[in-house]
Protein backbone atom coordinates (compact mmCIF):
# COMPACT_ATOMS: atom_id res chain seq x y z
CA UNK A 1 0.00 0.00 0.00
CA UNK A 2 2.84 2.39 0.91
CA UNK A 3 4.70 1.78 -2.39
CA UNK A 4 1.52 2.36 -4.43
CA UNK A 5 0.97 5.68 -2.63
CA UNK A 6 4.61 6.69 -3.20
CA UNK A 7 4.25 5.85 -6.90
CA UNK A 8 1.16 8.02 -7.09
CA UNK A 9 2.99 10.94 -5.45
CA UNK A 10 5.98 10.64 -7.80
CA UNK A 11 3.65 10.46 -10.80
CA UNK A 12 1.73 13.53 -9.67
CA UNK A 13 4.95 15.46 -9.05
CA UNK A 14 6.33 14.53 -12.48
CA UNK A 15 3.06 15.48 -14.19
CA UNK A 16 2.94 18.87 -12.47
CA UNK A 17 6.54 19.60 -13.50
CA UNK A 18 5.87 18.52 -17.08
CA UNK A 19 2.78 20.67 -17.37
CA UNK A 20 4.31 23.62 -15.58
CA UNK A 21 7.37 23.87 -17.82
CA UNK A 22 5.49 23.40 -21.07
CA UNK A 23 4.10 26.92 -20.83
CA UNK A 24 7.50 28.63 -20.99
CA UNK A 25 7.90 30.78 -24.06
CA UNK A 26 10.78 30.38 -26.47
CA UNK A 27 12.35 33.58 -25.15
CA UNK A 28 12.61 31.99 -21.70
CA UNK A 29 14.43 28.92 -23.01
CA UNK A 30 17.35 30.61 -24.76
CA UNK A 31 18.62 33.97 -25.93
CA UNK A 32 16.97 35.13 -29.12
CA UNK A 33 18.91 36.51 -32.07
CA UNK A 34 18.27 37.04 -35.74
CA UNK A 35 20.05 34.74 -38.22
CA UNK A 36 22.02 37.80 -39.37
CA UNK A 37 23.54 38.05 -35.86
CA UNK A 38 25.85 35.09 -36.48
CA UNK A 39 29.40 36.42 -36.11
CA UNK A 40 28.19 39.79 -34.78
CA UNK A 41 29.24 40.55 -31.20
CA UNK A 42 27.29 43.77 -30.66
CA UNK A 43 23.74 42.38 -30.38
CA UNK A 44 24.09 40.43 -27.09
CA UNK A 45 26.29 42.07 -24.45
CA UNK A 46 26.22 41.26 -20.73
CA UNK A 47 26.99 44.22 -18.47
CA UNK A 48 28.15 42.91 -15.09
CA UNK A 49 28.52 44.27 -11.57
CA UNK A 50 32.31 44.16 -11.82
CA UNK A 51 32.11 46.97 -14.40
CA UNK A 52 33.04 44.79 -17.36
CA UNK A 53 31.08 43.95 -20.49
CA UNK A 54 31.03 40.43 -21.89
CA UNK A 55 29.77 40.11 -25.50
CA UNK A 56 28.16 36.86 -26.61
CA UNK A 57 28.90 36.24 -30.29
CA UNK A 58 26.48 33.74 -31.86
CA UNK A 59 28.01 30.93 -33.88
CA UNK A 60 24.80 29.02 -34.64
CA UNK A 61 21.17 30.15 -34.39
CA UNK A 62 18.21 27.75 -34.54
CA UNK A 63 15.27 28.14 -36.91
CA UNK A 64 13.26 29.60 -34.00
CA UNK A 65 15.97 32.23 -33.45
CA UNK A 66 17.61 30.80 -30.30
CA UNK A 67 21.37 31.10 -29.97
CA UNK A 68 22.55 27.48 -29.85
CA UNK A 69 26.33 27.93 -29.74
CA UNK A 70 28.31 31.10 -29.17
CA UNK A 71 31.61 32.57 -28.17
CA UNK A 72 31.59 34.41 -24.82
CA UNK A 73 34.35 37.00 -24.81
CA UNK A 74 35.79 37.39 -21.33
CA UNK A 75 39.21 38.89 -22.05
CA UNK A 76 41.75 39.77 -24.69
CA UNK A 77 42.42 36.22 -25.90
CA UNK A 78 39.30 35.49 -27.91
CA UNK A 79 36.22 33.87 -26.49
CA UNK A 80 35.18 30.78 -24.63
CA UNK A 81 33.04 28.42 -26.71
CA UNK A 82 29.66 27.98 -24.98
CA UNK A 83 26.63 25.89 -25.85
CA UNK A 84 22.96 26.15 -24.88
CA UNK A 85 22.04 23.55 -22.26
CA UNK A 86 18.31 22.73 -22.09
CA UNK A 87 16.79 23.92 -18.81
CA UNK A 88 13.23 23.85 -17.49
CA UNK A 89 12.99 27.62 -17.21
CA UNK A 90 15.63 30.13 -18.21
CA UNK A 91 18.82 29.39 -20.09
CA UNK A 92 22.32 28.11 -19.47
CA UNK A 93 25.26 28.55 -21.77
CA UNK A 94 28.10 26.32 -20.62
CA UNK A 95 31.69 25.99 -21.71
CA UNK A 96 34.94 24.71 -20.25
CA UNK A 97 35.23 26.27 -16.77
CA UNK A 98 32.58 28.93 -17.43
CA UNK A 99 28.79 29.04 -17.56
CA UNK A 100 26.07 31.65 -17.76
CA UNK A 101 22.71 31.06 -16.07
CA UNK A 102 19.87 33.44 -16.76
CA UNK A 103 16.23 34.23 -17.09
CA UNK A 104 15.30 36.89 -19.63
CA UNK A 105 17.67 39.87 -19.14
CA UNK A 106 19.07 38.83 -15.73
CA UNK A 107 22.02 36.44 -15.60
CA UNK A 108 24.75 35.06 -13.38
CA UNK A 109 28.18 34.56 -14.93
CA UNK A 110 30.16 31.78 -13.25
CA UNK A 111 33.92 31.44 -13.55
CA UNK A 112 34.35 28.01 -11.99
CA UNK A 113 32.71 26.90 -8.75
CA UNK A 114 33.71 29.82 -6.54
CA UNK A 115 33.38 33.00 -8.62
CA UNK A 116 29.96 34.37 -9.63
CA UNK A 117 29.03 37.79 -11.03
CA UNK A 118 25.52 39.23 -11.52
CA UNK A 119 24.90 40.62 -15.00
CA UNK A 120 22.15 42.15 -17.11
CA UNK A 121 21.68 41.75 -20.83
CA UNK A 122 22.01 45.00 -22.77
CA UNK A 123 20.25 44.78 -26.13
Amino acid sequence: MQSRFNGFLWGAAFLSLALGTSQASAADLGLMASPAAVGNCSELVFVCENGKQYPLCPIAVSVAGEVVTASLHTGRHGGAHVRLVPMGVGYRYAGRGIWLDGFRENALLNFGKHSQIACTLAH
